[in-house]
């Protein structure tokens, strides 16, 4: 089950049911890979993408990225995985669609923040 003892007991005690618990915790799990399919999805329909990282060799406010691919594993409402662009890769820890058509990741070592990206410059302004 997605929770721990201590708030399976928090919740018990609010009123949930032990079947309304695995309940949730499935649909923690479902929305989880249903965001990583969403992502990654979203990565294989662009081979360019721009985003809001600041890059040390680069003088633009949204830098281009020419992707390879982004491929992520989920366990519970965890989201890990690789995103590879042409020439260089970064660990991805978790991620999320943004209502504006955009994506938004956390990267790991080396970038360690938050960075949308975007099919275009446009969106991110």
């Amino acid at each position: 089950m997605h929770f721990d003892q201590r708030t399976q007991e928090a919740l018990r005690d609010a009123g949930l049911e032990t079947d309304d618990l695995q309940a949730v915790s499935q649909a923690i799990v479902d929305a989880a890979d249903a965001d990583a399919s969403a992502l990654e999805e979203f990565f294989d329909a662009n081979d360019t993408v721009y985003s809001d990282m600041e890059m040390a060799h680069s003088t633009s406010a949204y830098p281009e990225h020419a992707v390879d691919y982004l491929d992520l594993t989920t366990h519970a409402d965890e989201m890990r995985g690789w995103l590879r662009f042409d020439s260089w890769g970064v660990y991805v820890e978790g991620g999320r669609i943004l209502p504006d058509e955009s994506v938004e990741l956390t990267l790991g070592p080396t970038i360690n923040g938050r960075v949308r990206f975007a099919p275009d410059q446009e969106t991110l302004r």
